[in-house]
């Protein structure tokens, strides 16, 4: 197992803080009552777990491609509804690298509108080809570890 550490000069991740998205909370986000659906919350996740992807290995279907089938995939999540959003929010969705293993990786992500914590998230996510999983590569695994972590 290795801890990440934070170190990145990409914008996105600067000084040591998470990768950060932008949410725009539109009308098909919401419940009848005009709050975000549960559902999507893991929406949103899930785009800010793709941007840290693509920020530190470029798009997915060129790395699926290089990688003979490589994919990443969500192996447990737990969240923490602590409060709502609604349409029209502008959300911020924040990834950061916890611990990396050798098939799988420990993400904290949280859903923020302004400095307002909204949902908590840790998410495993396992790399797999063929539906079995394998080591995450090196080259990718060095990346990851030099993004911010807790």
């Amino acid at each position: 197992m290795i801890a990440a550490e934070p170190a990145n000069d990409d914008p996105a991740h600067s000084g040591g803080s998470p990768h950060r998205l932008p949410v725009r909370v539109y009308y098909e986000d919401t419940d009848f009552s005009g709050f975000v659906y549960h559902a999507s919350y893991l929406r949103f996740l899930e785009r800010g777990r793709t941007e840290l992807l693509r920020d530190l290995a470029g798009d997915q279907s060129k790395l699926h491609r290089e990688a003979r089938g490589l994919v990443f995939v969500v192996r447990r999540m737990s969240l923490d509804f602590i409060r709502p959003a609604r349409m029209d929010d502008l959300l911020t969705i924040l990834t950061r690298t916890r611990v990396l293993r050798g098939a799988s990786m420990q993400l904290a992500q949280e859903v923020r509108r302004g400095g307002e914590l909204l949902v908590a998230a840790e998410v495993t996510v396992a790399c797999v080809r063929d539906g079995r999983a394998v080591r995450l590569p090196d080259g990718l695994r060095q990346r990851f570890a030099s993004a911010p972590a807790d």
